[in-house]
């Protein structure tokens, strides 16, 4: 497999940067360079020397998707770019890989598995659901649906981090369940998908471990970095009474990874993961 034959869109991003880790001979593309939002743009990009596009750009501002100008940005980036994209790699006899999110389901099925019909609750997951209808009518595509990224740049993690430097004891949503997903696994995925030729088509991408909540994973945080704080449960309607804007979130992000185990993929547990990310982290403060 030769990266120099593969571009990355979005290259400045959490999982854009992992990819440029993974990839350094790939060609590395950010907004500034491809407007993937523009037609004409990505028709006229050089093609010529690309056989795999890894589309990592995303408009990541849930809340802000739904403002007036979010709105507009979230269906450009999350639905517009990825169609742009999609017809090039349709003409060309491209692969596609995509990068998608547990929010195009509402989060009320037990289980979310790759054929789950699609129910987007706010306008940043029915963006992402529009752009995954778009890359899957690509003939080469991978669509990769995660949950609750942490990477490189502002996080979850560093944020609680932050606060127990503080020695602020949180109050954190209770009842949204999932697993966190570090961008080191995920591009463990992208390049066990590519390197072993797996069927096109969509996959759960996350990694493994056991099912918890926001407010449970502080607590994982807090232990990992020897921070004895209190962590109090809250419902996700109570945190977000007193704010305006806020978008719907699904209460269960739970990923069904069976298609991806059965390619031979043996995913990390993300309490593993956590511990390594939080020890680093802390040595660097």
């Amino acid at each position: 497999m030769d990266d120099r034959t593969f571009v990355i869109i979005g290259a400045k991003g959490q999982l854009g940067t992992a990819l440029r880790e993974k990839y350094p001979n790939a060609r590395a593309v950010d907004s500034d360079e491809l407007d993937i939002t523009n037609a004409e743009a990505v028709r006229n990009f050089d093609w010529s020397d690309i056989t795999t596009i890894l589309n990592a750009a995303v408009y990541a501002n849930v809340d802000g998707s739904e403002t007036t100008e979010g709105r507009v940005a979230a269906w450009r980036v999350n639905a517009t770019g990825p169609r742009n994209l999609a017809e090039v790699a349709g003409k060309h006899g491209l692969t596609l890989l995509h990068i998608s999110s547990d929010y195009v389901f509402d989060g009320t099925q037990k289980v979310h598995t790759e054929d789950e019909p699609l129910s987007p609750l706010g306008v940043y997951g029915q963006a992402k659901a529009a752009g995954d209808l778009a890359v899957s009518l690509t003939p080469k595509h991978y669509i990769c649906r995660t949950t609750w990224l942490i990477g490189e740049g502002k996080n979850f993690v560093r944020t609680m981090l932050a606060l127990g430097k503080k020695g602020i004891n949180p109050t954190v949503v209770g009842d949204q369940i999932g697993r966190l997903t570090f961008t080191s696994e995920l591009v463990r995925v992208v390049d066990h998908l590519l390197s072993n030729g797996a069927a096109f088509g969509t996959y759960n991408a996350t990694n493994s471990g056991d099912i918890v909540s926001w407010a449970e994973i502080t607590r994982a945080i807090f232990k990992d970095a020897g921070y004895d704080l209190i962590v109090t449960d809250t419902a996700t309607k109570e945190y977000y009474a007193s704010k305006e804007g806020v978008a719907p979130r699904p209460l269960n992000s739970e990923m069904d990874l069976s298609k991806l185990q059965a390619t031979g993929f043996e995913s990390r547990d993300w309490r593993d993961d956590l511990a390594e990310y939080t020890k680093k982290e802390m040595e660097q403060q």
